[in-house]
């Protein structure tokens, strides 16, 4: 899908509201410094944001607190605060409350008009799958005829212009100014990745969301929330997001669920998918081939088959989240279908790399060990020969997950093991981390932190018949390091490898 930078919503223009929001009315147990009331025309979390009139929230951070900002952003022109506590000698009103960043959300909501009110919203929360189930809610309501905005890890849409994102789930006044826009194309669905930092940050407070879906909780980003607790506590706050009448979706065969069906709030449905028959959206017949899925999918006692252009088991259950969705969107049994039959993957979602010359490439996004583990299943399903997969870990992020990285690449024959985003770290210690998870009884092993030398190797060593599996980046186009990024795609890559398939010395074998 092509990008519009001549359609991308302007941030920086403060948002049209015909009266101004009264802070006194969002927050009237709040204490106000200086002043009875703030009332508030437009809002920024940035002091270098800060223009003539707006409202500055001193929200706190992990390395840096706002409220050191708020002089530079009185500076700049700002003719308010909201802040935690009093901010001394600084000649200007300040709302003062606990939770700066839940309240700003609110703020940045009414400055937007309260936009879920027209927006039929459905927030998707989980450690694997958040950008394939948007993408594929995103295609059943586009195939029934309607518009549908979509925020997540590739792009940000208000149903008709396009953006690259930059974050998985926008900064607060992103988001809301995105869902203004769609207010403003008149667009009545939309479907919004809430990673697990974002919901810590309390990046999308103020949303309503109609329907918030956990995808599955598996091991990730415990270098930012230090706990498996802290994790699943993060991504549970989805739940306090969705509207009275509103539904939580959760997925029938994650342990999570146990955990995640206790903290539904009074006056939500609840409504699950899943594999098992217990769940209320669930699938049969299931057939992998070289080309998708195909499935009958069941749910409300109704059956309908499905042809996918997608691959693996934790497609199908994507495919049963979305599906789970758009009938709480009012989409009928037929019309869902269609949809998941027609939708495109997600760019560097299993996708697979031209030209064939024998054997299959594919790129995918998988950097957990849950989905390595399911992405090596899905290539000896597909492949009538051996896996061999490319792959490494992001420098500067949670480095328990590594050896357990190599444990799950052990299901494959061959094991190639190199650089991911090394940013600031050595990017063969993170090989070693890796490297320390090996089975080596069970694959072959190799490690080679040019990423770009180790695809090419894959494809050399790859005969008829095998799958060259090229994991953890996806769809991204650059590779980062310390102090630069460098422009990398491995799709490009790895094409580059099939034309020019010729001899690449042997990188360095793991000894048994």
């Amino acid at each position: 899908m092509p990008f519009s930078a001549t359609c991308i919503p302007t941030f920086s223009q403060p948002h049209r509201v015909r009266e101004p929001v009264s802070l006194r009315r969002l927050f009237p147990t709040a204490s106000f410094v200086g002043c009875g009331d703030v009332r508030v025309y437009d809002a920024t979390e940035r002091s270098s944001d800060c223009a003539p009139g707006m409202l500055f929230a001193a929200k706190p951070g992990r390395s840096h607190d706002g409220s050191a900002f708020a002089q530079d952003a009185v500076r700049r022109g700002a003719t308010a605060l909201l802040s935690s506590r009093p901010i001394a000698d600084l000649p200007v009103p300040q709302c003062v409350l606990p939770d700066v960043s839940r309240a700003f959300g609110v703020v940045c909501a009414n400055l937007a008009g309260k936009p879920m009110r027209a927006v039929r919203t459905a927030g998707i929360t989980g450690t694997n799958g958040k950008t394939t189930v948007s993408w594929l809610i995103r295609a059943i309501v586009e195939s029934a005829g309607r518009r549908c905005g979509l925020l997540g890890t590739i792009e940000y849409s208000d149903g008709a212009a396009f953006a690259p994102s930059t974050l998985t789930t926008p900064e607060t006044k992103v988001y809301w100014d995105w869902f203004a826009a769609m207010t403003q194309r008149g667009t009545p669905f939309a479907a919004v990745e809430l990673s697990s930092h974002a919901l810590h940050q309390d990046r999308a407070a103020g949303s309503e969301l109609e329907v918030g879906v956990v995808t599955n909780i598996t091991h990730d980003h415990l270098d930012y929330h230090e706990t498996a607790a802290n994790y699943l506590a993060s991504k549970a706050k989805i739940l306090s997001l969705v509207r009275p009448g509103g539904t939580v979706i959760l997925n029938q065969d994650d342990p999570s669920i146990d955990v995640l069906r206790t903290r539904v709030p009074a006056g939500v449905d609840l409504m699950t998918f899943g594999l098992c028959r217990r769940a209320a959206v669930t699938a049969e017949a299931i057939r992998q081939t070289k080309t998708g899925l195909s499935f009958s999918l069941c749910l409300r006692g109704q059956c309908v088959e499905v042809e996918a252009r997608l691959f693996g088991r934790h497609n199908v259950a994507n495919c049963l989240a979305a599906a789970a969705v758009a009938e709480q969107f009012g989409m009928t049994a037929e019309q869902i279908a269609a949809g998941l039959s027609r939708a495109s993957p997600p760019p560097g979602r299993m996708e697979r790399v031209e030209p064939a010359i024998g054997f299959d490439v594919f790129v995918d996004y998988a950097h957990t060990p849950d989905a390595l583990e399911q992405a090596v299943a899905t290539a000896r399903e597909i492949s009538g020969g051996r896996v061999i997969a490319v792959f490494g870990a992001g420098g500067d992020r949670d480095r328990s997950k590594r050896p357990l990285l190599g444990t799950a690449a052990s299901a494959a024959d061959i094991a190639i093991v190199t650089s991911d985003n090394p940013r600031g770290e050595d990017p063969n210690r993170i090989i070693d981390e890796i490297a320390a998870g090996f089975d080596l009884d069970r694959c072959e092993a190799y490690l080679e932190p040019d990423r770009a030398r180790a695809i090419a190797l894959a494809v050399s060593v790859a005969e008829p018949g095998d799958l060259v599996l090229i994991a953890g980046k996806g769809h991204e186009t650059t590779q980062e390091f310390a102090d630069h990024s460098v422009l990398f795609d491995d799709r490009a890559v790895a094409a580059r490898a099939l034309r020019g398939r010729a001899g690449v010395a042997r990188s360095e074998k793991i000894a048994a």
